[in-house]
Order: structure tokens, then C-alpha cells, then sequence
């Protein structure tokens, strides 16, 4: 799994005078280098594609996860007529592709007025089937007698679920924090279909932009590519310890 993303690296670091379909392959740069990073960052405005990306990122994060724990509190915790039709449909939806539903996602985000813009970005992934099943599984492994105590103090359901819930299943939340953000970071067919302004490219344009810039220029393709995917592997490393807790305690494991 490591060999690809060394390579990535590698051709990243590599002059313009090695060789970089040298076989055997070369993973150790001759002489490594700096100058596709610095060549990237200033013939294209990746500082603009990054923070797009940021901004996308950051707020389909928090609205996923705002959207998504709501939904599953009274799937989880509450008694209501046809309760399990409702999670079963929620979650069958999982089967259905994106391709199937782009165009109508499209013609809704048009009469709208969110076309070119970060909102139009962010639609589609306000909720999802997964973070659904994912918080609901979760708020399911709470301990009842936590929820009781809290409705004897007079607590609300919305209480419940503020102070109650989301501390209890922190592990859950970041889990799923960590899926919808590299989902969205590197997400490249929406933001190919919903935008056409330049100014509102995300990294994944921007990256895809270099290989009519340079000409198939592999070095600097290479270079563009490892600086999208840093900040998803700095997340991982500093959120993974989350995961584990959250598939032993949602029965998610195996």
C-alpha cells in the first residue's frame, strides 16, 4: 500500500534529468529537490485551491456531523411507529450510486442559485446513509440509565442529545469526522460537474489543471498530488486511535 505513495514522492523529488520510468524503479531520488513543489505553488494559485478546499472540508464536516447525530438520536433512543422502516430505507440508500442521483443533485443545485459556489460544494453531503447508521449504532451503546438521569434532572431530548449522547460517543463522532472529511477533500467528480469559475476550484481541479499546464510534466503532476494528500494523512495519523474503539463499540468490527 506504501510502495505507490513513495513513488509519489519520489517523482515529486526528482530532477528534470532522471530518469522516471527508469526500470527497476527508482524510489531514492539521485538528487532529491525541492523546485516542483516551489515551480507548482507559484505558476498555479494552489494557495487559493487549498484554502477552497479547507473551507469545503471544514464546513462539511461540521454540517455532516450536526445533520447526521440528529437523525440517529431518535432512530437510537426513541420509541415511534414504523422507526425501523424508516432506518432501513435510510440505510438502503447506501446501495444507490452517485452517479444515479447527479444529475437531479444537479438540476436542484442550479434552481437553487448554487452553482459556483461553496454551499453548491457542500450539498450533497450534508447528511449521508453511512453517518446515519454510524451515530445510530453509537448512541445505541449508551448506557439507558445515563439518559434516564438526565431526564430526572429535567433534561430535554435536545438536551439529552447535546449533553448527553455526543460526549458519550466522542470516538463515533471523530470516526466519522475523519470519513467525511477525506470524502470531501478529495472529492473531484462534484466539484467538476458544479463549477466553472476558477476561483472555486478545490485540489483536486487544481491538481487535475496541472496536466494541461506542464504537459504531462509527471514531476510536477507528482508534486501537486503530494500536497493535496499531506493534510488527509496528518488527519489520519493524529485521529486513527479513534477508530478502533468506535468498530468494537458500534459492532461495526469484522
Amino acid at each position: 500500500m506504501l510502495i505507490p505513495l513513495l513513488w509519489l514522492l519520489s517523482t515529486a523529488l526528482k530532477s528534470g534529468d532522471e530518469n522516471i520510468f527508469a526500470f527497476p524503479p527508482q524510489l531514492i531520488p539521485a538528487r532529491p529537490t525541492f523546485r516542483n513543489f516551489i515551480t507548482v505553488w507559484q505558476t498555479n494559485p494552489f494557495g487559493r485551491y487549498f484554502i477552497n478546499s479547507t473551507i469545503v472540508a471544514v464546513l462539511t464536516v461540521g454540517l455532516n456531523l450536526l445533520v447526521c447525530s440528529l437523525a440517529a438520536y431518535p432512530l437510537a433512543r426513541l420509541v415511534f411507529r414504523g422507526r425501523e422502516v424508516i432506518f432501513s430505507l435510510v440505510v438502503s440508500t447506501i446501495l444507490i450510486p452517485f452517479q444515479i442521483v447527479m444529475i437531479p443533485l444537479y438540476i436542484l443545485t442550479v434552481q437553487l442559485g448554487l452553482r459556483n459556489s461553496y454551499l453548491g460544494l457542500i450539498f450533497p453531503y450534508i447528511a449521508s446513509a453511512f453517518g446515519i447508521f454510524l451515530m445510530r449504532q453509537a448512541f445505541q451503546s449508551v448506557p439507558k440509565e445515563l439518559e434516564e438521569a438526565a431526564r430526572m434532572d429535567g433534561c430535554s431530548e435536545l438536551g439529552i442529545w447535546w449533553n448527553v449522547m455526543l460526549p458519550a460517543t466522542r470516538p463515533a463522532l471523530v470516526t466519522l469526522a475523519i470519513f467525511t472529511f477525506i470524502g470531501s477533500w478529495s472529492d473531484f467528480l462534484w466539484p467538476l460537474i458544479v463549477l466553472d469559475r476558477p476561483e472555486y476550484y478545490t485540489l483536486p481541479l487544481g491538481v487535475a489543471q496541472l496536466a494541461g499546464s506542464f504537459s504531462l510534466d509527471w514531476r510536477l503532476i507528482a508534486a501537486g498530488s503530494v500536497i493535496s494528500i499531506v493534510p488527509v494523512i496528518l488527519l489520519f495519523v493524529f485521529l486513527q486511535r479513534y477508530i478502533v474503539p468506535t468498530e468494537t463499540g458500534s459492532g461495526l468490527k469484522g
